[in-house]
């Protein structure tokens, strides 16, 4: 069996330290493919593969948002939830400054800054899910426990 030479990057690092259940994925990357691209390279439930998103309040402070691949997040019902005025997605060179990952390869794991995580409850339900490892074309299939354990993300509903 062929061992595949993953990057190391600093989500793999984090997994590896909390001695996180995980394995690896690639699938030929597309610029713009997103969750449905992965869900297609990979044979996967695009419901299963979780976007990492990276937003701020009207602050300008940063967050992660976790949701599922099939589904967008109401900025309305986030800002709501977290008692902000407003919520947004960050612009890609402003969200890479945040994390130190390249929009495409962005993980919740081993971010630059230190930032709030929030996740779709409904991910929590899920057995196991698809995550980014922190590059384009990487993902780490992972049980949903282990996010909740690692991350301590707050469970919000604003999936549309």
């Amino acid at each position: 069996m062929k061992k595949e030479n993953f990057p190391t990057t600093p989500a793999i690092l984090v997994l590896k330290e909390q001695n996180a259940d995980f394995t690896l994925h690639t699938y030929p990357y597309e610029e713009r493919g997103g969750t449905k691209t992965s869900s297609i390279k990979l044979g996967v439930d695009e419901h299963r593969i979780i976007k990492t998103l990276i937003m701020e309040d009207e602050t300008g402070k940063p967050l992660i948002i976790l949701m599922h691949g099939d589904k967008e997040v109401s900025t309305k019902s986030l800002a709501r939830a977290i008692g902000a005025k407003s919520v947004f997605p960050c612009k890609p060179a402003v969200a890479e400054k945040h994390t130190g990952y390249r929009v495409g390869g962005t993980s919740p794991f081993g971010t630059r800054k230190a930032m709030p995580v929030y996740m779709e409850k409904t991910i929590a339900d899920l057995p196991e899910i698809f995550i980014n490892a922190g590059s384009r074309g990487l993902l780490a299939q992972i049980p949903a426990s282990e996010i909740v354990r690692i991350l301590k993300p707050v469970a919000v509903s604003v999936a549309i």
